[in-house]
């Protein structure tokens, strides 16, 4: 008779080594490949779409500030209801919350692949983003409640991880493909049939879990957070079209820095609140969360401006502008292994701090580039930015972990990804704003001195040429051939400044990393001697 217990419609079940069933052993296989599918999905999705924005901006004729809701809409939905979306999944299923967003992902991507307006468009991409939120949350949720031993969660989470590399490093090309052969709609349309798929293997498959200990939803905490962030985003982004001045930009962003204010109370009057702000009087911590910051502000954000780059100073196709960033995704992908041989000699903080250094040379690298549009020193700058984001990728997720009480792994992980993604979309308006704003001055400088004509609306052409779509710059231009390259070459120059401001933010984001992280070090280490 056997000593581990039969498996329903098996007379004996076989055991791997562990002791563990192999039908046990094999369900758990598939619900971690099939959470993982679902978060690369996400990363995917992420990722496929800035390849195509150029098209897109053709197809809906849509200026740059347009450009930038489509991108900035997901992320903004995203990153302000990742927390209340964990919280949603513990209370009243994980499965179930996988399911709907399942569901809402697919309704959200059939409206990005019929939209006939550029309003549609970002509105089903908002929507899109609530359902990778409820997606993320609860199939990490699923991979942590079934992977219990210390050695089982360490495989589990480097498949994972893998998972999220290869989607990341495949995610501008497949969208060049897509994009260039099918048309950009497809780009949303494809995934209809991959979450039938994904739904059907998780109907089948994952079983239902909960905490029904969990902590109540913090409906305050989350509107102010994600109103707060959502007007900032609007005002900055708006700001080129309003004006900087204006009454509405003020309101905008003035009433978004009160919301996330007022989000500071609202937390340290709740029992269990949805961040523990206590957390951030200890410097490691603030120093986790800064590295975080930088790193998705100066690295991760290029993923969004180097194909837009690609595609308007080198005339690339949509299908080379994605192999065009391949080095970089695969530098972000190599390096990760890099880092564990280097972190055998080097603290964490230092070695995050070598990343930030990395992400800042390879950031001025590329602004030294842009003046002179030669590819292969485009191509070196993405190298050393990609290996500088690999060895902070994981590192900096790791470093927050760390700083966090392991009953509340749950809430790092929202605090981490939360600043990730607000990183990400307040970078992409404030970068945006540079590239806006630079392109406009010097294309207005340079039609004075070459005797042309302006433009009745100046801010409308900047934003045409800066979203790709010259041809519907072109007769706002006067039809002016030598006007419309002087936009293209003041493009260029803003684009040089704005990987300046990148660098800047990581090299800022580098020194207040180790000097915070490594305050905390030092604490370790003379508590240790005094022991």
């Amino acid at each position: 008779m056997s000593k581990h217990p039969s498996i329903p419609g098996h007379a004996a079940a076989a055991t791997d080594d562990s002791g563990r069933p192999d039908a046990e052993r094999r369900k758990g296989r598939n619900i971690l490949l099939i959470c993982s599918s679902v978060c690369a999905l996400i990363v995917l999705d992420t990722n496929i779409v800035a390849v195509s924005l150029p098209s897109v901006a053709r197809s809906l004729h849509a200026d740059f500030s347009d450009i930038e809701w489509i991108v900035s809409a997901y992320m903004l939905a995203f990153a302000s209801l990742l927390l209340p979306a964990g919280s949603l999944a513990d209370r009243f299923g994980r499965k179930r919350m996988m399911l709907l967003g399942l569901g809402l992902f697919s309704i959200a991507s059939l409206g990005c692949g019929l939209a006939w307006s550029v309003d549609v468009l970002q509105l089903s991409r908002a929507l899109k983003g609530v359902g990778a939120a409820m997606l993320l949350t609860s199939a990490l949720a699923v991979i942590g409640h079934v992977f219990h031993t210390e050695k089982d969660r360490t495989h589990a989470w480097a498949v994972w991880g893998a998972c999220m590399g290869v989607s990341m490093t495949v995610a501008p090309l497949l969208g060049g493909v897509i994009t260039q052969l099918l048309g950009w709609r497809w780009i949303f349309l494809l995934n209809l049939p991959v979450c039938l798929c994904l739904g059907t293997l998780v109907y089948r498959e994952v079983g239902e879990s909960g905490d029904a200990g969990a902590a109540r939803l913090d409906l305050w905490g989350s509107a102010l957070l994600s109103g707060g962030l959502s007007f900032l985003i609007w005002g900055l982004i708006n700001a080129n079209a309003s004006g900087w001045s204006s009454h509405a930009t003020m309101l905008r962003v003035f009433g978004g820095l009160v919301l996330l204010a007022l989000f500071i109370p609202v937390e340290l009057m709740q029992q269990r609140p949805m961040i523990d702000l206590r957390l951030f009087r200890r410097p490691p911590f603030v120093g986790a969360v800064v590295a975080m910051f930088g790193y998705a502000a100066a690295a991760q954000v290029m993923m969004t401006f180097l194909p837009l780059y690609l595609q308007n100073a080198f005339s690339y196709s949509a299908i080379a502008a994605g192999l065009a960033m391949l080095p970089f995704a695969l530098a972000m992908m190599i390096f990760p292994r890099v880092g564990v041989v280097l972190s055998q000699r080097m603290s964490l903080h230092g070695l995050m701090g070598l990343g930030m250094a990395l992400v800042c040379a390879g950031n001025v690298l590329v602004a030294i580039a842009a003046y002179q549009a030669v590819y292969w020193m485009v191509l070196a700058g993405m190298i050393v930015t990609g290996s500088g984001a690999g060895l902070l990728n994981g590192n900096t997720q790791k470093a927050i972990m760390l700083c966090v009480p392991r009953e509340r792994t749950g809430m790092a992980s929202g605090i981490s990804t939360t600043t990730r993604f607000s990183a990400i979309v307040l970078a992409i308006a404030c970068l945006g704003c540079v590239l806006t704003v630079r392109t406009g001055s010097y294309l207005k400088d340079a039609l004075g001195h070459a005797g042309l004509p302006l433009p009745s609306d100046l801010n409308d052409v900047v934003g045409r040429i800066v979203a790709g779509d010259s041809a519907t710059a072109l007769p706002a231009l006067h039809n002016s051939a030598q006007a419309l390259h002087l936009g293209q070459i003041g493009f260029a120059h803003a684009f040089s400044l704005l990987m300046l401001a990148a660098a800047a933010i990581a090299a800022i984001a580098g020194v207040l990393l180790f000097r915070l992280m490594g305050s905390g070090a030092r604490t370790a280490q003379a508590d240790a001697v005094a022991v």
